[in-house]
């Protein structure tokens, strides 16, 4: 048998794994050090399509891929930022997280850190906009990287095991994947943007002390 007639006998659904589990693991990856990729959205996508596979390891594999996508992304980063931190200015890497941060958000962050790392870095995860303050403060505090992967571990899979189960409920709802996928989409979606949706409300809300309730 020639290889190519070996690779044709392959099941269907374990060629597109084979492609998928890879792209899954790029894009978590990818979205931890560049957030711009709907992550959460891409983890409940994924467990719907998987929920749908006859292959039993489909839905596991998904959570552990996520998980180590997710921890790898964030691994990479706080390396990065550490790294500028040894340099004068700070690198591009630090300086885009600072941007990102206010100062009462890192306050708060460097306080939780004091209490419960672990707790501070699992919440942080699983919060839409969470994530970066909490990792600020602990460069900021010069925690070592050892520590920080310590405590990012169980983060991560605490965040897979979240939007995973978001992908399984969604499929388990419809009868076909592409609703699943919609559905679970729009709710991530959602939650991520709940956040700068608050805070613009509150920006644009009246003002205390202003005549009627209005303006100044």
């Amino acid at each position: 048998m020639t290889f190519q007639e070996a690779i044709g006998q392959l099941p269907l659904e374990s060629t597109q794994h084979a492609v998928g589990f890879p792209s899954l693991f790029l894009l978590i990856a990818l979205g931890s050090l560049v957030p711009v990729i709907p992550t959460g959205a891409v983890v409940s996508s994924v467990a719907v399509v998987a929920l749908h596979q006859p292959l039993p390891y489909a839905v596991p594999a998904v959570f552990l891929v996520s998980a180590l996508a997710a921890f790898t992304g964030d691994i990479t980063l706080y390396w990065l930022g550490r790294r500028g931190l040894s340099f004068r200015g700070g690198s591009r890497w630090l300086a885009a997280l600072r941007e990102r941060v206010t100062a009462e958000r890192l306050a708060q962050a460097e306080r939780g850190l004091e209490r419960r790392r672990v707790t501070m870095l699992v919440v942080s995860r699983l919060l839409p906009a969470g994530r970066i303050p909490v990792m600020l403060a602990c460069l900021l505090t010069r925690m070592p990287l050892r520590r920080f992967a310590e405590a990012d571990a169980p983060a991560c899979l605490a965040w897979a095991a979240a939007y995973g189960l978001i992908g399984i409920l969604g499929g388990s709802l419809f009868p076909e994947p592409w609703q699943g996928v919609l559905a679970v989409v729009a709710l991530t979606l959602l939650i991520s943007g709940a956040p700068a949706l608050w805070g613009r409300l509150r920006r644009g809300g009246p003002r205390r002390g202003a005549p009627g309730g209005g303006p100044p």
